[in-house]
């Protein structure tokens, strides 16, 4: 049970989850946390009308998004939302739900999943206290940046919201965090996943060396550097990094083709490593890192990935695990996971729904998400556990 130091302020409102059918399991772990901690916690002004609504069975709201044949949508709620607080649960990368288009099954994209987001909003009609929006994989944050004539739909995107009445905004490991410059008079969280994923290793892993002569943190480019060094801080290892060399000169699939991966770092023979990473899509650069990593005569490869996005599917992944050239890959339950994924005898589930659980219950009281954003406590209670095997 979380600590309880921020009940001794009134709710923002009556807390209610709006949960989209896109991540509807990651959902129903949230509201049993939250329905579980405020059935046992303790406190002398549950009682008072600024608590009304504080104890339910069930935060969910009931909430639908249909479609007409054509394809076109509505957004429906079916009950009162009048004064809550609200927070509505988007996977923009779920691919897996379909829907009916004049008789072809089509499969809903992040567009789709962003144009439902926003008829739930317009459905709420400006009556409840205040719409919070916990969106993962933020929406096109990939498309973040302009380098040509191109649209820069992540901003885009943040300011619509924004203007419909969404004051914060909640996402993880953000591709680029600066783009929330774009609402700078709003609320955005940009959530860190270290202590989740260092739990997940850990437990999996039950005998590893955490020090920087067995052990070593990878980052597969310049751009994740940041967060590799961050990694590495907590856990007081060193950190090399692969500069991706690209071939400027073509663009396929919307990218400049990479021609090699070169190494910044020291040696890294004998020793455990581990990658990471925002986001796995096709794979194939984590792959050329994991073999370069090999090449170099590293023991065990472990790969960490926000988002397993897995676009070319997990055949690649399979021959390096049979290959020996991959051990571990962890990634979160913040978008969609395949039944064959979890079946993986290399993959290891990260579970974020209570970190989501916490995040929510601490902003319904307007307090201060210091603790869980820096986890530093944590982790060194984690390690100091892991280091003493206690179990």
């Amino acid at each position: 049970m979380p600590q309880s130091t921020h009940l001794q302020t009134i709710p923002v409102g009556p807390l209610g989850l709006i949960v989209m059918d896109s991540c509807s399991s990651l959902g129903k772990k949230v509201n049993d946390y939250l329905v579980t901690w405020r059935r046992e916690r303790e406190n002398e002004h549950k009682t008072t009308i600024q608590f009304n609504g504080y104890q339910r069975d069930s935060y969910l709201i009931n909430a639908k998004a249909p479609r007409f044949g054509s394809g076109e949508a509505k957004g429906v709620i079916n009950e009162s939302v009048r004064g809550d607080d609200l927070y509505i649960m988007v996977d923009v990368c779920n691919y897996s739900l379909t829907y009916s288009l004049s008789g072809y099954v089509n499969h809903m994209s992040p567009d789709d999943h962003f144009q439902d987001l926003k008829r739930i909003i317009a459905a709420v009609g400006g009556k409840a206290r205040r719409i919070n929006v916990i969106m993962p994989f933020l929406y096109e944050s990939r498309q973040h940046k302009r380098t040509a004539r191109e649209s820069l739909d992540c901003a885009m995107a943040l300011q619509e919201l924004t203007r419909m009445g969404v004051e914060n905004i909640l996402t993880f490991d953000a591709h680029d965090p600066r783009v929330q410059n774009a609402i700078p008079l709003k609320g955005f969280e940009n959530v860190p996943c270290i202590y989740q994923f260092m739990k997940a290793l850990l437990r999996t892993e039950p005998n590893l060396d955490l020090d920087s002569d067995h052990m070593m943190i990878i980052s597969p480019d310049e751009g994740g550097m940041g967060r590799a060094v961050t990694f590495a801080n907590y856990l007081g290892l060193d950190v090399g990094m692969f500069y991706k060399r690209r071939d400027y000169t073509r663009i396929v699939d919307g990218k400049n083709p990479i021609v090699a991966h070169e190494f910044l770092g020291s040696n890294v023979e004998g020793k455990n490593v581990l990658i990471v990473d925002d986001m796995i899509s096709s794979g194939d650069s984590m792959m050329d890192v994991a073999r370069e990593l090999k090449r170099r005569k590293a023991a065990k490869v472990f790969i960490a990935s926000t988002f397993g996005l897995f676009t070319n599917g997990l055949a690649k992944f399979d021959a390096a695990y049979d290959q020996g050239i991959i051990d571990r890959v962890l990634t979160t339950n913040l978008v969609y996971q395949t039944p064959e994924l979890l079946s993986r005898p290399y993959y290891v589930n990260v579970d974020l729904s209570k970190y989501i659980a916490l995040l929510i219950d601490n902003l319904n009281h307007n307090s201060s998400l210091q603790d869980l954003l820096i986890p530093t406590d944590r982790i060194n209670r984690l390690l100091e556990r892991y280091k003493n095997r206690e179990k």
